[in-house]
């Protein structure tokens, strides 16, 4: 699965750090998520969507394979 937090994050000008406080998980967290080693639940993909003000399906993306 793809995603596109690192973009988003910086549009957005926040860290790592601040949206893992933001949905109350470590930056170890959004780190592997972005680097595509965690696939994250539905209710942490959704509030992470939350952030950004924008659908999972903005953010996530399924890939061949998945």
């Amino acid at each position: 699965m793809k995603n596109t937090i690192r973009v988003e994050r910086a549009i957005k000008n926040i860290t790592q750090a601040d949206l893992a406080e933001a949905i109350g998980v470590s930056r170890q967290t959004i780190n592997t998520i972005e680097s595509n080693k965690y696939v994250p639940s539905t209710v942490l993909a959704l509030k992470i969507a939350r952030v950004f003000s924008k659908p999972v399906e903005a953010i996530f993306e399924l890939e061949d394979g998945d």
